[in-house]
């Protein structure tokens, strides 16, 4: 599969990018942005999370989570941003904890089920967002501190300012502490169709491994649902991705 570098899109498209002084403070960041467009809740993923659950748990026979050099570049980054990277912990590391402790993960959705599969394999975060919830864009930047969280629970939230959040152009904030906590506001659900499949990297590897994982996700994807995903692997000189 060929993985553009160019956005895409058209009227009434969801834009994706992170801002100027992300990629400043952070130049070793590799995303990828997947747009997919017809999902749905009634398929089977029991085989893929089934195959990538394994070879999650080999990594982890050999290496704790924690030793990972995936997990390693985003614990970094967490002391950077002035959070305990073990007690604000990027989703990957949250999920292979889990992973690890249990030997499953809970089935939500078959989308998240499979996303989350992938993100323990390459222990590398992977957000899903329903697109029909987001006004405009997402930017990856840092709070104001007049954003809105809506937490699972359905409580909300501000994240204080200088927080690295994904926020719309409503001033909703669809993550968290950048990898750490997606909100429930965009979270997927049975009647989510359209959506926006982030995945980020900031270890040696991040350029190839962050190509493989988009590659393999968009396989199992147009396996499972008669899509035609659209990926793109941004850089500080292409940042923009349209959904």
């Amino acid at each position: 599969m060929v993985i553009s570098t160019r956005t895409i899109g058209g009227e009434g498209d969801v834009r994706f990018q992170h801002a100027d002084d992300i990629w400043r403070d952070f130049p070793e960041l590799v995303p990828a942005v997947i747009s997919v467009r017809g999902v749905s809740a009634d398929v089977s993923v029991a085989d893929p999370v089934a195959t990538f659950g394994e070879l999650a748990a080999k990594r982890l026979a050999a290496a704790s989570e924690g030793e990972l050099p995936e997990i390693q570049a985003w614990r970094r980054a967490f002391s950077k941003m002035g959070l305990k990277p073990t007690q604000y912990r990027c989703a990957s590391e949250s999920l292979l904890r889990r992973f690890r402790k249990e030997g499953s993960l809970p089935r939500l959705h078959p989308l998240i089920d499979l996303c989350n599969a992938v993100s323990i394999a390459y222990a590398i975060p992977v957000a899903v967002f329903d697109t029909s919830k987001i006004a405009q864009y997402v930017q990856v930047r840092y709070a104001t501190g007049d954003e809105t969280y809506l937490t699972f629970s359905g409580e909300t939230e501000h994240p204080p300012t200088g927080e690295v959040i994904f926020a719309d152009a409503e001033g909703n904030a669809h993550a968290r502490r950048w990898t750490n906590r997606q909100s429930g506001y965009s979270a997927i659900r049975d009647t989510t169709t359209d959506v926006l499949i982030v995945a980020e990297a900031l270890h040696e590897t991040a350029q190839s491994d962050i190509e493989s994982l988009a590659a393999t996700l968009c396989d199992e994807l147009s396996a499972v649902w008669p899509v035609t995903p659209r990926p793109t692997i941004l850089s500080a000189s292409a940042p923009e991705f349209t959904a």
